[in-house]
């Protein structure tokens, strides 16, 4: 893989890298949070195909990954979650959302303290309650749709701003009824006294499914655009690897800092589309980031930072690679016509 990659890169983007020595890349990315990439990650994949230093600095919030990326210690930010970055662009945040990095519906969870007494049944009786939420992230917006969809009055709940790991301690200590979070290990701490409220087909059933985005500044957009289009090939082929051979999670399971166990339950429950599918399903015209993001930028408006008229300009496949399916399409039809046309004439010259 590292050869081919090399081969595929090196001869797009030497030039580049041999008329200058660049920056370091610093790339934004969770624990608790087992993608594939993170073996090209442990072996050096990207620094190789990239010909520079790639650092990789955790956090523990997609709000986190935008503040360092409009300070400029971020380049680009994998696995951000849609609501944090729907946020920053509500707040005209220069960023953009160049791919998808998962796509899951049992990375986060809503649990509900069985001291408590609360299901779905009852989730009325939240109201006048304390529940712990990481704001304005993918988990927020999970928390918002289950009420919703169980018909409980979000303003009657007293929300507590943590991120999951605090928030699993809230929860074991009966500060809260309830806690929403990411990450195995700070779930699996919540569900050792709780009980998600809903299940995963639950949540599907309600239209709660969530994807997190790769996302970067404008200005290394710009200003790298073969070093991105690089770092997104890598990308692919760490996914594409690991689909067909998985003997290397425990790479991915050190590297996130979990056990292997819980790395398999938590990669159980995640996809990691092509880039095909990214182009086509999801960062198209009419795609699934174009159409949610609208959805979520009203949700999560404020006076200071209201929904935008037109989120599109935010959205750029164009570093993927990928051909979208109708150029796709009449591409394959254009050489038909030409091979067509090409033996017409071999017959008429008979």
């Amino acid at each position: 893989m590292k050869n081919l990659l090399k081969k595929a890169t090196f001869t797009a983007i030497g030039l580049t890298f041999a008329a200058s020595a660049s920056a370091d890349i610093n790339v934004a990315y969770f624990l608790e949070w087992a993608t594939p990439n993170q073996i090209a990650k442990v072996e050096k994949t990207y620094d190789e195909a990239l010909g520079e230093k790639v650092n990789w600095v955790n956090f523990a919030s997609g709000v986190a990954m935008t503040e360092a990326m409009l300070s400029g210690d971020i380049d680009i930010s994998f696995s951000q979650g849609m609501a944090p970055f729907v946020n920053a662009i509500n707040a005209n945040a220069p960023l953009k959302a160049v791919g998808i990095a998962v796509v899951y519906g049992a990375g986060g969870d809503c649990v509900v303290s069985n001291a408590s007494g609360i299901t779905k049944d009852n989730a009325s009786e939240l109201e006048g309650q304390s529940v712990a939420v990481p704001l304005n992230t993918m988990s927020d917006f999970e928390f918002r749709m289950t009420m919703v969809n169980l018909g409980v009055d979000v303003s009657k709940i007293t929300v507590v701003d943590q991120e999951p790991a605090d928030a699993a301690v809230s929860l074991t200590d009966g500060q809260v009824a309830m806690a929403c979070g990411f990450g195995e290990n700070s779930l699996s701490k919540m569900k050792e006294v709780g009980k998600p409220i809903f299940t995963l087909a639950e949540k599907t059933a309600a239209g709660i499914e969530s994807y997190d985005i790769v996302s970067v500044s404008e200005k290394f957009a710009e200003e790298n655009p073969e070093a991105l289009k690089t770092f997104m090939e890598v990308t692919s082929q760490a996914n594409a690897d690991f689909a067909k051979d998985q003997s290397k999670i425990s790479v991915i399971a050190s590297d996130a800092g979990m056990s292997v166990d819980k790395t398999k339950k938590q990669m159980a429950g995640f996809s990691f589309p092509s880039a095909e599918v990214q182009v086509n399903e999801y960062l198209s015209k009419d795609g699934k980031v174009a159409t949610l993001l609208p959805f979520m930028g009203k949700m999560f408006a404020t006076a200071a930072a209201p929904a935008k008229a037109d989120y599109s300009a935010v959205i750029d496949a164009s570093f993927l690679g990928a051909t979208p399916a109708v150029a796709a399409t009449l591409e394959s039809l254009a050489e038909r016509v030409m091979s067509l046309e090409a033996k017409v004439k071999t017959l008429e010259t008979k």
